[in-house]
């Protein structure tokens, strides 16, 4: 089958591998669509661990063409997405369904071979129907609707409260999808640059604001006077946590959904103690794709503005540039394959 590696840091090609056996659990996917994540750049770049030689791709959507148990065998033929982490499944972690605190956790694109290829093995326990008219390109972002769920999840949110999102890539503009779906009000979507925030805007942002053009405070004391009461900071940049603490509601939460490249930072911790302020760690989603395909079925979310380009695999070079570069409007590059 055809698939990208990363063979190690920065360095990347497209090749031919047989397919391996099917281990007892999984299915075998026939892959429809493959989105590229900003965090498969950080498995490129070698900024996240990962078992190299490594075929990237967590977001994924396809059809069951082989499965290893004959339980599982009412899956083949079937429309599905799911979940890309392997645990052992007897453990107290995974018995109290916290399995991605599994000592045995795996998760495939990073520690097993990924989407970015003809055929990904998952584990049968994860997978997701899909219904017979959504997309495939759809389908494939369940994972980072997921994640915004999850995130949303934890900060366990009260009806008709401000929000404000700083980050409108993929995760950003999912965070700002479910916020619309579970009545948030007056949701402000904020970016370094205007290049993504027309599709913010497009997709029910109340306000947003590119703080390379407009100072963030100033323009907060316009749309949230008195204060915002939950901060959704899906870029896990140091200012804008900074910021999220600053500009939060006291007795208002911050949840950190972006990713912090390992790095050490610094913030004022009586910005946290003297306001209140919930801290919310929510890196860690799971168990959210059944939820994120039945809100895109039914038309609770909308995920066609976030497919900004669908390629073949052999532009993959393409899609991780367009990823990395960010051109205006860009949202996702997806991987779709024919029936060959």
């Amino acid at each position: 089958m055809r698939c990208v590696v990363i063979e190690k840091p920065n360095k990347v090609y497209m090749t031919e591998r047989e397919l391996p056996t099917l281990a007892k659990g999984f299915a075998r996917i026939k892959v429809k669509a493959a989105a590229i994540c900003a965090t498969d750049l950080e498995v490129v770049e070698g900024n996240i661990p990962a078992n190299y030689p490594i075929t990237p791709g967590h977001e994924w959507s396809g059809v069951v063409t082989e499965v290893a148990d004959e339980n599982n065998s009412h899956w083949v033929g079937k429309r599905v997405t799911g979940s890309n982490d392997v645990s052992c499944g007897v453990c107290e972690a995974c018995r109290s369904g916290n399995w991605r605190y599994c000592k045995d956790f795996e998760e495939i694109g990073f520690k097993r071979h990924g989407a970015y290829a003809e055929y990904i093995d998952v584990p049968a326990y994860g997978l997701v129907e899909l219904p017979d008219d959504l997309p495939f390109t759809h389908a494939a972002l369940a994972e980072p609707l997921g994640v915004a769920l999850g995130s949303w999840e934890k900060v366990q949110p009260e009806y008709g409260k401000t929000c404000l999102i700083i980050g409108a890539g993929s995760i950003g503009l999912c965070c700002l999808a479910v916020a619309k779906a579970i009545g948030m009000r007056k949701i402000v979507v904020v970016a370094a640059s205007s290049k993504g925030l027309a599709i913010a805007k497009k997709m029910g942002a109340y306000a947003t604001v590119a703080t390379r053009e407009e100072d963030l405070f100033e323009a907060m004391k316009k749309y949230h006077p008195e204060g915002t009461d939950y901060f959704m900071e899906a870029t896990g940049v140091e200012e804008c946590i900074s910021n999220s603490l600053k500009l939060c509601k006291k007795g208002g939460s911050v949840a950190l959904v972006g990713y912090g490249r390992g790095k050490t930072m610094s913030i004022r911790i009586d910005d946290i103690h003297i306001n209140n302020l919930r801290l919310i760690g929510a890196g860690n989603n799971w168990n959210q794709h059944k939820k994120a395909i039945q809100m895109m079925a039914d038309g609770v979310v909308d995920m066609e503005p976030m497919v900004t380009e669908t390629l073949d695999l052999s532009e993959f070079q393409k899609g991780l540039d367009d990823a990395k570069n960010r051109p205006a409007g860009f949202v996702k590059a997806i991987f779709t394959f024919d029936d060959k």
